[in-house]
């Protein structure tokens, strides 16, 4: 009794320790996103056109996107050789610092070119920093919890990014409703950027005081990890291969969506609709919100209903919905309540279904000695195809469509159809595996898959 009482306090520290850290590590990422659809396009990439204007700063949004993979497969590795919890010391300080760098940069007008270059290398560092933090803090709440709540507790993860998220735009709306638009250009938008400092030190703090997942002890008193590969990337596509390409395009809707909705909104509302950016923002906090509730609801779900099938429902769900929503936004009249409403409820409750069973659905795609690669490599990778070029993709597709956003919402429903139907293969290639291991398991066994998850619909 006094042991469960133990684990379920040290299960209460890892989830807000996760959700800190993973909350500093959004609010970075997204911040810079922000930033860039109002500031970073005037300030460090001029020119006389904005779409090019705009789309130099929307690739330099995309950077980041690259670099993901390869600090996903940095610290995916030594995260399975080493142990989860240094790693995620590691990229919280990676991300802190090159967010308060950002904020002390001199702009274009007093640098030149020089401006641009470092801005694309401190954003590359918040990549390598947000490509190790996500899998580690994922893993760090999945293998604490019990089989029957994993997708419960993997989706409290997501709540920093819904937090972060909504701090980001939330802190940057307020600085452009406190200060004038000379004022906000010249020095407000750095404050955001600086303030992470303190977010910086409380989740660097609680995360010293946590100890190392439960599922990663007992890998390594069994020295589990040294009988296979000793590079954990090397055994994942020579074993896992199948499973590491459905799981990549399983994530793609959710990071394309994402992306068109809580990023290029601001410019579509802003540039196209007309709406004011603080209004713009305001839609997006709206989203975040929604988002906050709906993502530990569908773990729930998940972990009710079997988390595959929840997560195909939400798959055709965001790659459908971008027509009906579009169309509410586009037809507004110059109404706020109905414009702003679309990508509120998009953003919030219909991308809130996958961004929920994101952590548990990777988790369980691959076993415990080479997990944290696993997900880390797949999720990013994904993140870099689907996410990385969203804003670039929209902004074309919608000028080709002459400001029309239909181009835009095709390409939202192949996206949607592909990550289904790899998400359909998941299922079935999950419950081929689990009804294997119940016919082959001793009796004592039963009940528990090869990859260490309780054996129920998935």
């Amino acid at each position: 009794m006094e042991q469960n009482s133990a684990m379920e306090k040290m299960r209460r520290r890892v989830v807000v320790a996760s959700v800190i850290g993973t909350t500093l590590e959004w609010y970075d990422f997204f911040l810079y996103g922000v930033v860039a659809a109002l500031v970073l396009n005037k300030q460090f990439f001029p020119a006389s056109d904005p779409f090019v204007s705009n789309m130099l700063s929307w690739g330099s949004v995309g950077i980041a996107f690259i670099s993901r993979p390869l600090g996903g497969v940095i610290f995916g590795h030594f995260g399975d050789r080493i142990g989860r919890k240094a790693m995620l010391l590691v990229t919280l300080l990676i991300m802190g610092v090159s967010t308060v760098l950002i904020g002390c940069l001199p702009t274009y007008g007093q640098i030149g070119l020089w401006a641009p270059f470092l801005l694309i290398c401190l954003r590359t560092l918040q990549g390598i920093g947000l490509g190790g933090e996500w899998g580690g803090a994922v893993l760090m709440t999945y293998e604490y919890a019990t089989d029957k709540t994993r997708c419960f507790y993997g989706s409290l993860t997501q709540l920093g990014l819904s937090i972060g998220m909504f701090l980001a735009s939330g802190i940057v709306g307020v600085m452009t409703f406190l200060l004038s638009n000379e004022a906000f250009m010249a020095w407000g938008w750095r404050v955001p950027f600086l303030i992470s400092v303190i977010m910086l030190a409380i989740g660097w703090y609680i995360r010293l005081n946590i100890m190392e997942t439960p599922d990663f002890q007992k890998v390594q008193v069994k020295k589990e990890a040294q009988k296979h590969s000793k590079v954990p990337l090397l055994e994942l596509f020579a074993k896992h291969r199948p499973r590491t390409i459905a799981g990549f395009f399983a994530r793609g809707i959710g990071g394309a969506g994402f992306n068109i909705m809580a990023a290029y909104s601001i410019t579509y509302l802003t540039q196209i609709i007309k709406v004011p950016k603080e209004d713009a923002l305001l839609a997006v906090n709206i989203g975040t919100i929604f988002l906050t509730v709906m993502v530990p609801l569908a773990g729930w779900l998940g972990d009710r209903f079997g988390r595959m099938k929840v997560f195909i429902i939400g798959c055709f769900l965001e790659g459908a919905c971008g027509f009906p929503i579009f169309y509410m936004v586009n037809h507004a009249a110059g109404n706020f309540v109905i414009a702003c409403a679309g990508v509120a409820i998009y953003l919030g409750l219909i991308h809130g279904i996958i961004s929920g069973l994101n952590p548990s659905m990777f988790s369980s795609l691959f076993p415990v000695h080479v997990r944290y690669t696993g997900i880390s490599f797949t999720f990013q990778m994904a993140s870099m195809v689907f996410s990385g070029g969203t804003p670039m993709i929209a902004l074309y597709l919608v000028k080709l469509n002459d400001n029309q956003p239909w181009l835009l919402c095709t390409y939202m429903l192949i996206v949607g159809l592909l990550s289904a139907s790899a998400a359909i293969w998941i299922k079935r290639d999950q419950d081929r595996e689990e009804r294997a291991a119940a016919l082959t398991a001793p009796v004592n066994e039963v009940g528990v898959s090869a990859h260490g998850n309780a054996i129920k619909p998935a």
